[in-house]
């Protein structure tokens, strides 16, 4: 019994740091609003891959590694950054460009297997969510851990990370938020490029 509380209390924790804004919620509702719903879902699914990956390292110690290599957590924290601002410089190159030439530009560009593959690397080079993962199981994860917990919780991360992302996918690829996007494109991309770049940036700062 006190095991599926555990599995409970964690999944819960787990929901309340996917809900929270950040890197991740830029890039899903941005592929799904430029792009198309399909993008957005496929986005989605590689941040569920992403909080699952995450899950599985923190289940073999994540937290233990972090404290014996405090370089490993730098290094994450420095690479993250960089990807961050990459991604920032990318929106910001984008943000005056009309929406039919963007969509036709990216769409040709950006598959949904290349739109998985950044969702996850975006999951993966934030270092914010090492750290939820790491401090939530360090503080509800059983003295003896059991055997099923290796393929439930990580499990229960990817349905988390991507029904919360799939959800948003959908509501802002819906008609009026396209139309809201479409007026006040530039304004959006810039803030959302500015924000992402900032970010990136005080990773890499706070790294060294």
């Amino acid at each position: 019994m006190q095991a599926y509380m555990s599995v409970i209390a964690i999944t819960g924790a787990l929901a309340a740091g996917a809900v929270s804004p950040g890197p991740s919620f830029i890039y899903v509702a941005r592929n799904a609003i430029s792009l198309s719903r399909q993008h957005g879902f496929a986005t989605a699914l590689g941040m569920g891959s992403g909080a699952c990956t995450f899950a599985i390292i923190a289940l073999l110690g994540l937290h233990a590694v972090f404290t014996a290599v405090p370089f490993a957590f730098w290094l994450l924290k420095i690479v993250g950054g960089a990807y961050l601002v990459f991604l920032a410089s990318k929106i910001l190159r984008s943000a005056r460009q009309p929406l039919q030439q963007l969509e036709t530009d990216r769409t040709a560009n950006m598959s949904l297997g290349r739109a998985y593959l950044f969702g996850l690397l975006t999951q993966l080079s934030n270092p914010k969510t090492a750290i939820v993962f790491a401090g939530v199981f360090s503080a509800l994860l059983p003295q003896e851990i059991p055997a099923y917990f290796y393929a439930a919780i990580p499990f229960a991360a990817f349905c988390v990370d991507a029904g919360w992302y799939f959800i948003v996918a959908f509501v802002l690829s819906s008609e009026t938020p396209r139309k809201t996007y479409l007026r006040f494109k530039a304004v959006f991309d810039s803030t959302a490029g500015c924000v992402m770049g900032l970010l990136g940036v005080k990773l890499i700062l706070s790294g060294k």
